[in-house]
């Protein structure tokens, strides 16, 4: 996890509401020699502290301990997706829509070709599923049901529910999911 500097934030919210230090320090009762201590590092805010700062700066308690992301790391572009081809299963592609696996949800897309399905046995993963049939027909096999889809139709797949995805028809098929935890 990425170090997070309470000074700092602070410093940011007291300089964008174009306050000097003595400014800040006569709003919330501290003193300024403290609040340059504070967002030089050297000094760490009470609970009471950051509280009045909060107040002072409008800005939720929380935001202090946050760190901002990378808008950049944020954003998958279509021709940049992680694919993933398995060698023994040729008529299976999956893309990973969300950036990477490090949140706690993973969203993706596979893409099954016709008269094929995602694996032999019937496969269970430890999260939660949700799925969205974006394009074509197919087949969701869940435990001993099938389950005929088409596009526009969702499944909820419950956790360790066992089940594979088969596409009986003429067309591609395209279904986006979303897993959590991740587990691509």
């Amino acid at each position: 996890m990425d170090d997070i500097n309470i000074g700092e934030k602070i410093s940011e919210y007291r300089k964008s509401k174009n306050l000097n230090i003595k400014d800040l320090a006569k709003l919330t009762g501290v003193t300024p020699s403290m609040l340059s201590q504070i967002e030089r590092g050297l000094a760490n805010p009470s609970l009471n502290t950051l509280n009045a700062l909060s107040k002072v700066l409008e800005v939720p308690l929380f935001s202090f301990f946050t760190t901002s992301a990378n808008t950049k790391e944020l954003v998958v572009k279509a021709d940049r997706r992680k694919k993933m081809i398995l060698p023994e299963r040729e008529n299976i592609l999956y893309e990973l829509l969300s950036p990477d696996l490090n949140g706690a949800i993973e969203l993706a897309l596979m893409k099954l070709t016709p008269s094929s399905d995602s694996s032999e046995e019937l496969l269970e993963h430890e999260g939660e599923e949700v799925a969205f049939v974006m394009e074509g027909k197919v087949n969701l096999l869940l435990d001993n049901s099938v389950i005929p889809l088409d596009t526009g139709d969702s499944v909820r797949i419950p956790m360790g529910m066992r089940h594979k995805w088969i596409n009986e028809y003429s067309e591609d098929v395209k279904v986006i999911f979303a897993v959590t935890p991740p587990s691509f």
